[in-house]
């Protein structure tokens, strides 16, 4: 939270307001209708996830500033659902109403220059980078810092804004490709797998974390999410939380706050980004966990005890992408019944429109007795939508 708006626990009936009008966002609202608090999304599509999913919607720009008076007049506190909102928009809402997180949280989590500076200022390693704004900075780049990873500093995700460089011709292309914007190079880690960690942390200073996520990404995209994380150590696993725990801290975070992490050949973790609100790789915990990632956020933004979520199932979560509906060679509905035949399916549809390749427009959990009956219940709905095998 920022700003001088006071908080206080809010009660049923209260008006918790989002910015941003997709998946997560509705995934936040149904938390809070659940709870019993009315609910409002602006956002500049009438026909948003979220937005149709409110009791109320402006249809307007995050930086409308008549839209923003009125959310701050109709809302009790406001949260946002994507890291991209203008953080001068939420620094204007906390003027009036509580706002979290904060808009200079955001600020960080929107920039992988000052989130990688934040990293190591909480003392959380990360990939050894150089920022590069100016054809100066370009050929100062070091060395040992190739072959790595270009990275446009904002706006970049799911793989997006991101060129793989091997030398410093490349890297220089690589520059004139993404326009010369601003960006990170990052160096390419031999890295093992990947993990997530959600954690939720209240304005008391209140601490409460899900069980640590191992992803699978392909093209970028998140594709699956095993927990209890299959290949994670004790050891790496409370590192995870100590250090996702540290980076909120750090900030004076008020929300869910997830933190990526690689896990290097040798074993070693390093940071690699962070999102400012739930994430792709929580969504598991809605149907495999007796608290959800947006009930937390929920909890966060009312000003709700935080209790430590327990998973009661072990789980797969598989992202449904765009690309189901084009399996073959033409646009057609996945076979949902077939899919929910099987045993141990939670399906989540995002009321999406239209189905574009690589968009996210649902997932799927899959819940079992044993990991193993997990992962073989993820293969058979695989083989039931068409998808690879896990």
């Amino acid at each position: 939270m920022s700003g001088p708006a006071t908080r206080r626990r809010l009660p049923p009936g209260a008006t918790l307001g989002v910015l941003g009008g997709g998946q997560l966002g509705r995934m936040f609202l149904h938390a809070a209708q659940t709870l019993g608090f009315d609910t409002l999304v602006l956002d500049p599509d009438p026909h948003s996830p979220a937005g149709t999913t409110a009791h109320y919607q402006l249809c307007a720009g995050y930086d409308d500033e008549r839209a923003l008076a009125e959310m701050a007049g109709r809302c009790d506190a406001v949260t946002t659902e994507f890291e991209n909102v203008p953080a001068p928009s939420l620094a204007s809402l906390a003027q009036d109403i509580p706002v979290a997180p904060g808009a200079a949280a955001v600020a960080v989590c929107q920039d992988r220059a000052a989130e990688k500076a934040h990293f190591e200022r909480a003392g959380v390693p990360c990939a050894p980078y150089a920022v590069i704004e100016t054809t100066e900075q370009l050929a100062a780049v070091a060395d040992d810092l190739l072959p790595g990873i270009l990275k446009t500093a904002r706006l970049g995700y799911d793989g997006k804004g991101q060129v793989a460089v091997a030398d410093r011709a490349a890297l220089a292309a690589a520059w004139l490709q993404l326009r010369q914007v601003p960006c990170v190079l990052e160096k390419r880690l031999p890295l093992k797998y990947e993990l997530s960690i959600i954690v939720a942390r209240g304005a008391d200073g209140t601490r409460v974390h899900l069980p640590v996520q191992q992803n699978l990404h392909r093209s970028g995209i998140l594709a699956l999410t095993t927990v209890p994380a299959p290949d994670v150590t004790q050891s790496q696993s409370d590192q995870a939380i100590a250090r996702a725990t540290a980076i909120a801290e750090s900030m004076a975070y008020v929300g869910v706050l997830c933190v990526e992490f690689f896990v290097l050949e040798d074993g070693a973790l390093v940071a690699n980004e962070m999102a400012p609100r739930p994430h792709n790789s929580g969504h598991y915990s809605i149907d495999a966990c007796d608290l959800s990632q947006f009930e937390l956020q929920v909890r966060t933004l009312a000003g709700l005890p935080l209790v430590t979520p327990r998973q009661h199932s072990p789980c797969e979560m598989v992202n449904l992408l765009g690309d189901l509906w084009f399996t073959s060679g033409h646009e057609r509905e996945p076979d949902w019944g077939a899919l929910l035949a099987l045993p141990g399916m939670h399906l989540h549809l995002y009321g999406k429109k239209q189905a574009r390749a690589g968009r996210k427009m649902g997932h799927l959990t899959v819940t079992a007795a044993t990991p193993a009956l997990a992962r073989e219940r993820a293969n058979a709905a695989a083989a039931v939508l068409g998808l690879q095998g896990f």
